[in-house]
């Protein structure tokens, strides 16, 4: 169970999160020219062209207002051939005489279109004066316009022209209400972070927020501008500062969790939490902290705090489900995770992937012999996932398939849509895998060989290819499957796995069997199958005493069956029999099929 519990305790894609984000302004590349500085402002821009929206504005002569605050104009003969003029050479490359004309048909109409074209064409000829000038007449025909502001003060930003952009902005702030006042702040400290000079930059936000230290977002805007400036001690002295003025605010004690390292991040939390007992989002942070550093039992009682102050939190319920797996404590897994499915209420998600929750639920089902719940399971993916279905329908085909329903299981593949060449690939492994249970053997050789004509180089194709011609005994076809998939990918580490343990198996070539699995180990030095094939090739050369210490470390890190049958037969001729008929036995009840187990119980004649 425990292998199929990913590294996440979140519900929603991507892992935790914060119901309220965090503004972490974007960085602009450091020492950019003038020119320069405004070609990439150009990119923040999005002007059109005027005649896109079809010509020049204009209002019959009766219409008693205007709604949208723009002078009424008659579309005149002179006024259309001015403007088209000024287009037309633009067009040819005459960026000066175009804006020039442009900013006149501008005053002498009021028309805040025309500044913004002129502006516009002032950016693309990488002319940094003309482009202030049309952005200042943009602003001062249309006052109330935010694009306008926006676009003079990003100018003014990256041609250097502190003085006025700080005016501006301070205007902007005492303009603002209350409710207003965050968003302004959180947008002014975007633009400034666009400044190449982040000490300059940082100043002047410091200098236009000192009037409105009683605000919390403030002193955020200040740590988070330190922060991303790489002014880690800044940002902290800002943080702490916003915390110690506003004990109560979440947001607040999770920027300074967010600077901090992990120990005083954790002690923040934690008192913050002893005060403010109802703060979920702080409490969530907290749960996520203490599961990544392996505080399983802490992070649980975290979780079950918010299910009792809410009890249909899905974030909770879904890491509660996968805590109580990796605790093995199942009955409470299947009570969070089927909680977590039903808050869903029969509708997908976007926000949230049920599949892992359902294929866990499904495998739980399945680990009782409760197939047709199991299958139950895997039915709602159809309608309660986004992604990963295909993961449910290959289970539920290995369900069907199970129950003596073969060519129900093939279906469900042959029926499943396929996105990708990846998707496309793992339908025909398990349609592959159900043959071969099945004892259909050469049609499952088959579907792989002719999946292999299409893809060639797939190296799970081959691999599965190489598997199955060995159990079909063609040692040579696999030899040669799995030394394309080393030539390939020579880090391969199964590839050298596979052919290193089939020699050991057979007894022959046990040096170059050594030394494929060495191979192997040193690129995946943690895998227990790998282990356990080293531990394989050690008792084949008569090394018992080095086999059993492979071994134990294998079934250590992993009790897998095959590997209780490899350290019995080690244990058996090292005459501690009782040990290997402990091992045998959980082998066998664990899988009571295992032909390895069969072999080794035949060969010592021995009974469970």
């Amino acid at each position: 169970m425990r292998e199929i519990v990913k590294n996440t305790v979140s519900g929603r894609r991507g892992g935790f999160y914060f119901r309220r984000k965090i503004n972490v302004p974007h960085q602009a590349p450091a020492g950019n020219p003038q020119d320069s500085a405004l070609k990439n402002f150009a990119a923040i821009l999005t002007l059109s062209a005027l005649l896109a929206s079809g010509s020049v504005a204009h209002a019959a002569p009766d219409t008693p207002n205007n709604t949208d605050g723009l002078p009424l104009i008659s579309l005149s003969e002179d006024l259309m051939l001015k403007y088209l003029s000024a287009e037309l050479a633009f067009q040819r490359g005459q960026a000066a005489g175009a804006h020039l004309a442009m900013m006149s048909l501008a005053r002498s109409t009021g028309d805040p279109r025309l500044a913004r074209r002129a502006t516009e064409m002032a950016i693309a000829a990488s002319s940094s004066a003309d482009a202030l000038k049309g952005a200042k007449l943009w602003r001062e025909l249309a006052p109330r316009s935010d694009e306008a502001f926006q676009v003079l003060l990003g100018l003014q930003l990256n041609n250097n022209r502190l003085d006025e952009a700080k005016q501006a902005l301070a205007q902007q702030l005492a303009a603002s209400t209350p409710d207003q006042l965050p968003a302004v702040i959180a947008t002014m400290q975007r633009n400034l972070s666009r400044m190449s000079d982040k000490s300059k930059a940082a100043a002047l936000l410091r200098e236009l927020l000192e009037p409105y230290r009683g605000s919390v977002d403030a002193h955020l805007a200040i740590a988070q501008f330190s922060m991303v400036s790489g002014d880690r001690a800044g940002a902290l002295r800002a943080a702490r500062e916003a915390l110690v003025r506003f004990p109560k605010s979440e947001i607040a004690a999770l920027v300074v969790a967010q600077i901090e390292d992990k120990a005083e991040a954790a002690r923040v939390l934690t008192e913050f939490l002893q005060k403010n007992p109802a703060s979920r989002e702080v409490r969530l942070a907290h749960a996520r902290m203490l599961y990544e550093q392996s505080k399983l039992a802490e992070a649980k009682k975290e979780f079950k705090i918010l299910i009792e102050q809410k009890k249909d939190d899905q974030t909770a319920l879904f890491a509660l489900g996968l805590l109580s797996v990796q605790a093995n404590e199942l009955a409470d897994a299947e009570k969070y995770l089927s909680a977590y499915i039903d808050t869903l209420g029969g509708q997908p998600d976007r926000e949230r992937d049920a599949t892992q929750a359902l294929m866990l639920l499904a495998q739980m089902a399945e680990d009782r012999n409760d197939v047709a719940g199991a299958l139950r399971w895997l039915e709602m993916a159809d309608t309660l996932t986004h992604q990963g279905s295909v993961t449910a329908i290959l289970k539920r085909a290995q369900l069907q398939s199970k129950t003596g329903k073969v060519d129900a299981g093939r279906q469900l593949l042959a029926e499943a849509d396929a996105d990708s060449d990846d998707d496309r690939v793992r339908l025909i492994i398990v349609d592959a895998q159900i043959l071969r249970d099945a004892g259909r053997l050469s049609e499952a050789i088959k579907v792989v060989e002719d999946a292999l004509e299409s893809l060639p180089g797939n190296i799970d194709l081959l691999y599965e290819y190489a598997m199955l011609v060995e159990k079909n005994r063609e040692f040579e076809t696999m030899e040669k499957a799995l030394r394309k998939i080393i030539q390939i990918a020579p880090d391969n580490p199964q590839a050298y796995n596979a052919l290193g343990y089939s020699f050991a198996e057979r007894n022959i070539r046990l040096p170059e069997a050594y030394d494929l699995i060495k191979v192997a180990l040193a690129l995946a030095p943690d895998d227990a199958f790998i282990i356990d094939s080293m531990g394989w090739v050690e008792f084949r050369m008569g090394r018992l005493e080095k086999a059993e210490e492979l071994l134990r470390r294998a079934y250590g890190l992993r009790p897998d069956p095959e590997i209780a049958v490899h350290l019995g037969e080690v244990l058996w001729l090292l005459g501690r029999e009782d040990e290997a008929k402990k091992l045998w036995r959980y082998a066998n009840g664990k899988d009571p099929k295992n032909e390895s187990l069969k072999g080794t119980l035949e060969r010592f004649q021995v009974k469970l």
